[in-house]
């Protein structure tokens, strides 16, 4: 499914919480949108990994990376694993890398920037809290849509399926 962002905030003014910009699409959907499931971790990628291996149908998982440019919280395997388990993207509050590979992938990803460097894996991390980066709390439960005009949050289902 494919979303207009400007028209989910022009339909729903009420509704949407708009991400500051500061978001580039990385992925092979240039549109995504879904439930949210959150992760907080800063230069630790193990949630993402172990969480990209979880069913992700009609999800998006958001990661909050502490806006961190000094390593990639996302690279081509986590998100084939992604893709394989049918997650609709992934909006990351920092980097990705391998993004040649990650522009072919039938997966939304939208992330400050790319850099080549790896995460180490430490485990840690926190699942499904609260998350709050780009003047927008992200609350587990509730929704996300994305695409090349930005970002918007909201309680409720926008989707039209």
């Amino acid at each position: 499914m494919t979303y207009s962002t400007p028209d989910l905030c022009d339909d729903n003014p009420e509704l949407v919480r708009v991400l500051e910009p500061m978001m580039a699409n990385f992925g092979g959907r240039e549109s995504f949108g879904g439930e949210i499931v959150t992760i907080k971790c800063h230069e630790d990628n193990s949630l993402v990994k172990e969480n990209a291996a979880k069913p992700g149908h009609g999800k998006v998982m958001v990661v909050d990376g502490g806006g961190s440019l000094r390593r990639a919280l996302l690279g081509d395997m986590i998100a084939e694993n992604a893709v394989k388990n049918g997650w609709e993207g992934l909006i990351i509050y920092g980097c990705v890398r391998d993004v040649d590979a990650l522009v072919t992938l039938d997966l939304g990803v939208q992330a400050l920037a790319s850099i080549p460097l790896k995460t180490d894996k430490r485990g840690i991390g926190d699942l499904n809290v609260d998350l709050i980066f780009g003047g927008v709390t992200f609350i587990p439960g509730e929704y996300v849509y994305a695409d090349n005009n930005g970002v918007v949050v909201s309680s409720e289902s926008l989707s039209a399926d």
